[in-house]
């Protein structure tokens, strides 16, 4: 019984990791356009590489169910696309971002 609740622990541990949003810094509001050069449609957060002038930047999306109630499709996020960012970054890792919103094919979709 010890084993299973040591193991549950550490599948655990790097969910309620992921979702620490306070490792984020809401003080400083990001726009970024870029072009996508990868994309993950998968839980428990979506994501895209975007191509910036000087930097590329891991966006970190809203789960695919939302997104997907949202009009934001899988499709929309093929490497090639120009999309816009909105977010804050990360306050440790200097390449991620947390997005608010998403513009991509001339739509906007709130992610929060």
């Amino acid at each position: 019984m010890r084993m299973i609740a040591i193991v549950a622990a550490l599948v655990a541990a790097p969910v309620l990791a992921h979702h620490g949003w306070s490792g984020y810094d809401s003080a400083k509001a990001l726009k970024l356009t870029g072009k996508i050069v990868e994309y993950g449609y998968e839980h428990p957060h979506g994501h895209v590489r975007l191509e910036t002038p000087g930097k590329t930047w891991l966006c970190v999306l809203a789960p695919p169910s939302r997104m997907e109630i949202r009009g934001l499709t899988k499709d929309m996020l093929q490497p090639g696309a120009t999309a816009t960012v909105e977010g804050y970054p990360n306050r440790s890792k200097p390449e991620e971002m947390r997005a608010e919103r998403i513009t991509v094919g001339g739509k906007t979709v709130e992610l929060r």
